[in-house]
């Protein structure tokens, strides 16, 4: 699920740090229910050895200019933020109705309008093109393909030792093998997660059937950049740490059970720190 804020600056712009990620994540937090985000902040949802959030968030869509260190939004502005959990939209939407002017940074906006799109139909054969069908454990799974957009720049990394044994990441370009092999892991742990909330693989809490069957999940699922160059590599900085993320149009092939999850919880790494949203890719359409 996924809300759309619309807002404007009260003054004659928005004016942010170039590298604003979290300044949009504390806006976040801000606008939920105390107990909400402490719980998400503070402790995240569990899975194996990670904490998710289960929540992301697109870049601020609008009119801006961009300078070296800042970058100043004119007119009207919006947000998007997605989520499984209902009650973290929900939260958020209802704190902005009510308070209508807020604070992003040291800017104030007033509230316009909060919109809630219709739900994407990933069962539709209308909505996707079906490629293949697989059979495993007698259960017909079907495999969709579908154009997207990142609202969001999608990154994908490891951690790596070096030879002196000192820790490094590595983020990797949606052009080596690696970047389709973790965001595949990644989305089956977010999948497992919202599916078998207090099951993991190495318990053998999971049936038999249901391993096979996330097996084929994460073996069908690709994400194919289309329309990526090297200008759609953003070196962002969060909190004095460097990310290394990509925009661009991508193709997902998979089943509909996984891209479902891309668009709620985001594709990637640090989702809630504003990476990783997507959206259907409409030819000549603009998003906000």
């Amino acid at each position: 699920m996924r809300i759309k804020i619309n807002l404007e600056s009260i003054s004659e712009r928005l004016s942010l740090p170039a590298h604003y990620n979290y300044i949009l994540q504390a806006f976040i937090y801000r606008n939920l229910s105390k107990t909400l985000a402490d719980k998400i902040h503070s402790q995240g949802f569990a899975f194996e050895k990670r904490q998710f959030r289960l929540f992301t968030f697109s870049r601020l869509l609008g009119s801006f200019q961009r300078n070296q260190d800042t970058i100043a939004y004119q007119g009207l502005i919006s947000l998007w933020v997605a989520s499984p959990l209902t009650e973290i939209l929900e939260s958020f939407a209802s704190h902005l109705a009510r308070k209508g002017k807020v604070k992003i940074g040291t800017n104030y906006c007033r509230i316009t309008g909060i919109e809630v799109p219709f739900t994407e139909d990933f069962e539709s054969t209308d909505s996707h093109r079906l490629t293949q069908k697989g059979i495993v454990g007698g259960v017909s799974l079907p495999r969709f393909s579908m154009m997207i957009k990142m609202l969001s720049p999608v990154t994908a990394y490891s951690t790596l030792l070096t030879q002196d044994k000192k820790r490094k990441t590595y983020y990797y370009s949606p052009f080596e093998a690696d970047f389709n092999r973790i965001c595949h892991q990644n989305l089956l742990k977010k999948y497992q997660l919202l599916s078998h909330p207090n099951s993991s693989p190495s318990t053998g809490e999971v049936g038999e059937g249901d391993f096979k069957k996330l097996l084929d999940l994460t073996e069908k699922f690709s994400i194919i950049p289309e329309r990526v160059s090297k200008r759609n590599e953003h070196i962002i900085m969060y909190k004095g740490t460097v990310i290394k993320a990509w925009s661009g149009i991508y193709r997902l092939e998979g089943s509909p059970e996984l891209i479902k999850v891309a668009f709620d919880c985001g594709l990637g790494a640090k989702n809630s720190q504003g990476f990783g949203m997507i959206e259907k890719y409409r030819k000549n359409v603009t998003t906000d």
